[in-house]
């Protein structure tokens, strides 16, 4: 019997390391979710890679991350949020985006915490 692969949300995408992880995402077969934010404008480079993931087998998620009820929405669809966004423009303002997506994560309950910084995977509960 073949295991139901795990529906995955990438926050930052577009991003240099979050392009990757969207790739290998689709490649192994995920259900892959990308956050579709609106404060990316008209930035065209993010709208095409966006499109191109889409057109991959994507689905694109538009949700903002300064509105909690639509981001823990969006969060409730997927099984893993994958946080890539970059932290080399402002880096007081990333931390508080992580923040809100943590607390989104925290809501829509479920939370499987997963670190590059364990050797082994855990499961663990955010209080």
């Amino acid at each position: 019997m073949a295991m139901e692969k795990s529906r995955v949300l990438i926050v930052g995408g577009t991003g240099y390391i979050g392009r990757r992880i969207v790739a290998a995402s689709l490649a192994a077969g995920h259900p892959t979710f990308v956050l579709l934010r609106p404060e990316i404008g008209l930035d065209i480079d993010k709208l095409q890679i966006l499109l191109a993931f889409k057109a991959q087998g994507a689905r694109l998620l538009e949700a903002s991350l300064d509105d909690h009820d639509g981001l823990v929405a969006a969060i409730r669809q997927v099984d893993v949020v994958v946080s890539a966004m970059s932290g080399a423009h402002i880096r007081s303002h990333n931390l508080m985006l992580q923040i809100k997506l943590v607390e989104a994560i925290k809501q829509a309950g479920n939370i499987k915490m997963k670190t590059l910084l364990l050797e082994h995977p855990t499961k663990t509960e955010i209080s």
